[in-house]
């Protein structure tokens, strides 16, 4: 799965056809948790622009506002909480980089996971509208799929990272299922790298630069992670 991930520095974020002073009020962000409002690019109609979305999709028919942070791959076009929004409603969730768990019995440890030149990139996302008694929630979830060797040995998914030229296919309203499938593959092991962080990372409420830096493995402390 992916849990938490960074928005460390949203100006850095340079989409084709998007007005990046729209970034100016985005604050950066060390642990972005499910339930919070996230930064993504929408197209609706012939139209792409910058959009605050709630991270946790809600099905535009659900009875109540539950939601799903992921979304495999595999079951997009098989699952019906996934497949109208990956057919009509695609989106990009920008970050700069994401948090993974290595489990060793009831102890976990935190890994970071960003490129190698820690660049911007945006992950491949859905999103969907849920009204219920005049209240509103546009909704949005991260798509994983298989791990790369990097991720392997830590976790058995990993978030679907687009590349930059693959980004306008994601979001184009006549893309085809096989070019959008194309996309789902991991990212390359050659273009990250990982490291180990504080298990502060667990806290939601936590959010500063120090859950970034690299520490020694340390595999006595655990914590909810929402």
């Amino acid at each position: 799965m992916c849990g938490r991930y960074t928005l460390k520095r949203p100006r850095r974020v340079r989409l084709e056809g998007l007005d990046d002073n729209e970034l100016f009020s985005v604050l950066p962000r060390y642990n972005i948790a499910p339930s919070q409002e996230v930064l993504a690019v929408r197209e609706t109609g012939e139209k792409r622009s910058f959009s605050m979305l709630h991270w946790g999709l809600i099905p535009s028919w659900s009875a109540k506002p539950v939601g799903f942070i992921n979304a495999r791959a595999e079951t997009l076009q098989t699952k019906p909480s996934f497949r109208e929004a990956f057919e009509k409603r695609r989106c990009l969730i920008p970050a700069d980089g994401f948090y993974e768990w290595e489990k060793l019995g009831k102890e976990r440890q935190p890994y970071y996971f960003q490129m190698k030149d820690e660049a911007p990139f945006c992950f491949a996302g859905i999103w969907d509208e849920w009204q219920r008694g005049g209240v509103s929630i546009t909704s949005c979830a991260i798509i994983t799929t298989t791990p790369n060797e990097m991720l392997a040995p830590i976790h058995n998914r990993m978030p679907v990272i687009l590349r930059s030229e693959d980004q306008d296919t994601w979001l184009r309203s006549n893309a085809k299922p096989q070019e959008l499938k194309d996309l789902l593959a991991p990212l390359s092991a050659n273009e990250m790298k990982r490291h180990p962080v504080s298990s502060d990372v667990n806290h939601p409420k936590i959010d500063d630069e120090h859950l970034v830096s690299p520490v020694e493995p340390n595999l006595g402390v655990t914590g909810s992670l929402f």
